[in-house]
């Protein structure tokens, strides 16, 4: 959520942020925005003066009644009641124009950093750098499900049967190695400094509409019916709600946390669910890590933050690559994004497997997250997001790139303490 007074000092950053993210239908919400902050201050200032004038004849009415003048008090009465029906009237329409302001405020996209490629649609992304060299062994490797059904790994008709598409049991070995990688990825975490979290996986509409677009929302999150929650689809939106109406004494900043949680995911869009795959699915687990910093310190948590996941990655040996989100591919809340993608040996391209994001002070402002500086003013902090890991997605390419040509599974070393010792899964 963008800044009022942005609006009435340079409206054209904010039409112009716009275009660069070819959403033209919006440009006319910054005139609405303008119009109805003009009208908003107008009765402001018209509601201080009368609020003024009521409390000087206040004191009027109180001077009459000391001198037994009743006849003047009770006129001068009659002026505090017409005063009063006036602040009224102008109460009603501040607040209706408040509303209207910020449901404009809020669909009105975040300033994207000068940096970000220009672009309609993810098709128009730019790769920033790989990793690893990408391998294709010299015998077929085959869909990852089957990988996981030669293993006795998954069982996705009997999830079918009890909760339709999207969803999956794990087994065995496969099980415990989507587990395993999980614990994993919150060790790696913590010993990289990040304290861990497991979040609230419910959370209130107010979290909601603060933490994501209203597009987002509606693609994504699932109803609790009949009471205001809902299931989260990633744990950075209980973690970034967590601080909501907080002052932060400056001194405590940054925060670096890393949380688990389950995620629910509505998959609303052009992608759909897939009928047999798990990687586009309702239900999965993840590792986040999640950042509450000073606005100057942004730029460079955002480099950890997404090295962090190539890292990660790397330790267990599979190739990966930086993939910078162009302007049509942000959402609306995000300055800057880039995505971390993982080699796929079957399809011999690589596939998102991680995403990370700076969001500037946009979620700060819905929120209500305040950071106190005594000397130079309070100001909303900036927060940032990444996913470490995210099974069962990143075993397609754990199990892709690890696959013997016996059909077998090797483990990597630093996973191999978290399945008891084994080298291999057969």
């Amino acid at each position: 959520m963008l800044d009022i007074k942005l609006f009435r000092t340079n409206p054209e950053v904010i039409k112009e942020n716009i275009s660069k993210k070819f959403q033209n239908h919006k440009l006319g919400l910054v005139d609405e925005v303008i119009d109805m902050d003009i009208e908003f201050r107008a009765a402001k200032t018209r509601g201080d003066e009368l609020r003024g004038l009521r409390n000087a004849i206040s004191k009027e009415i109180g001077g009459y009644i000391a001198k037994g003048m009743k006849d003047e008090a009770e006129q001068t009465k009659l002026k505090v009641t017409e005063i009063g029906k006036e602040l009224e009237t102008l109460e009603v329409r501040e607040s209706e124009l408040s509303v209207k302001i910020r449901e404009r405020l809020l669909t009105i996209p975040n300033i994207i950093d000068d940096s970000v490629p220009i672009g309609k649609d993810d098709s128009e992304n730019v790769e920033v750098e790989r990793f690893g060299e990408p391998m294709v062994p010299a015998f077929e490797v085959p869909y990852h499900v089957e990988i996981m059904e030669n293993l006795r790994g998954i069982d996705l008709e009997s999830a079918r049967k009890t909760s339709g598409n999207g969803f999956y049991y794990l087994r065995g070995d496969i099980a415990r190695l989507h587990s395993g990688i999980l614990s994993y990825a919150r060790d790696f975490m913590i010993d990289r400094g990040f304290e861990y979290y497991i979040p609230p996986f419910m959370i209130r509409s107010e979290v909601v509409t603060g933490v994501m677009s209203f597009s987002e929302m509606d693609n994504m999150m699932y109803k609790i019916e009949g009471e205001d929650l809902y299931l989260i689809g990633t744990s950075e939106h209980s973690m970034i709600g967590k601080f909501i109406d907080t002052m932060i004494d400056e001194e405590e900043l940054p925060q670096a946390l890393t949380s688990y949680s389950p995620c629910f995911r509505k998959e609303v869009g052009a992608h759909g669910i897939e009928e047999r795959g798990v990687y586009r699915i309702h239900q999965f687990e993840k590792q986040e890590m999640i950042v509450v910093c000073k606005p100057e310190e942004s730029p460079e948590w955002f480099e950890k933050l997404y090295n962090n996941t190539i890292d990660f990655f790397r330790t267990l040996d599979i190739p990966v690559r930086a993939l910078e989100c162009c302007s049509g591919d942000l959402a609306d809340l995000k300055v800057k994004s880039i995505d971390v993608e993982a080699w796929s040996p079957r399809q011999q391209k690589y596939f998102e497997v991680g995403s990370c994001s700076n969001l500037g002070d946009a979620q700060s402002r819905r929120l209500g997250i305040r950071v106190r500086n005594k000397e130079q003013g309070n100001y909303f902090a900036h927060t940032l997001n990444n996913t470490v890991v995210a099974p069962p997605r990143m075993l397609i390419a754990f199990l892709e790139n690890n696959l013997q040509e016996d059909g077998s599974i090797q483990i990597p070393k630093p996973l191999q303490m978290y399945m008891g010792g084994k080298e291999f899964i057969k």
